[in-house]
């Protein structure tokens, strides 16, 4: 009789898969990356030419296997890695709270568009963006509520977000 303890040697097999599949999706996030983003990535040399090669593949069973090969890089160097998804952590959550501003500003727009919330909305937007051009964002919205203008409409997010870029 053989005490389980004893016999266990490291993970499962199930689990080395499951972190193999983690790094391969971990390659094919970077493989989408732009250009400018791909050389900002904290990588050697050899690891960011294999990047520049798999990107350059067309043929999609060429490209997975550049993306496999390119994995198996990846977990040869845990440093490298943990720098990588670091990395990729905080570019996720940059875009993350870039969406979370553009649906707030939608939701302001909105909010102005609409004549119940017409009043409230235009005292939030007089405090968050006091050098915003009031009077044309009050313009804006009465056309956008009077005659349903998708070009008022457009413009008032427009404003807004260059108000909102502006500010930062």
């Amino acid at each position: 009789m053989h005490d389980d303890e004893q016999d266990y040697a490291g993970p499962s097999r199930s689990a080395k898969k499951r972190a193999a599949k983690a790094v391969e999706e971990l390659a094919w996030e970077i493989l989408e990356l732009s250009p400018a983003q791909l050389e900002k990535l904290p990588v050697p040399d050899e690891i960011l030419g294999e990047l520049r090669k798999a990107r350059q593949i067309k043929a999609h069973g060429a490209r997975k296997r550049q993306a496999k090969f390119l994995a198996g890089l990846l977990r040869r160097d845990e440093d490298v890695l943990e720098a990588l998804r670091q990395h990729m952590d905080a570019l996720n959550q940059v875009h993350y709270q870039d969406q979370q501003i553009f649906h707030e500003l939608e939701a302001l727009r909105d909010r102005l568009c609409d004549a119940d919330q017409y009043q409230a909305a235009l005292q939030e937007v007089n405090s968050r963006f006091p050098a915003l051009d009031q009077d044309l964002i009050a313009h804006l919205a009465v056309q956008a509520q009077a005659g349903k203008d998708k070009r008022a409409y457009r413009e008032i997010f427009k404003r807004l977000r260059q108000a909102q870029e502006q500010g930062e």
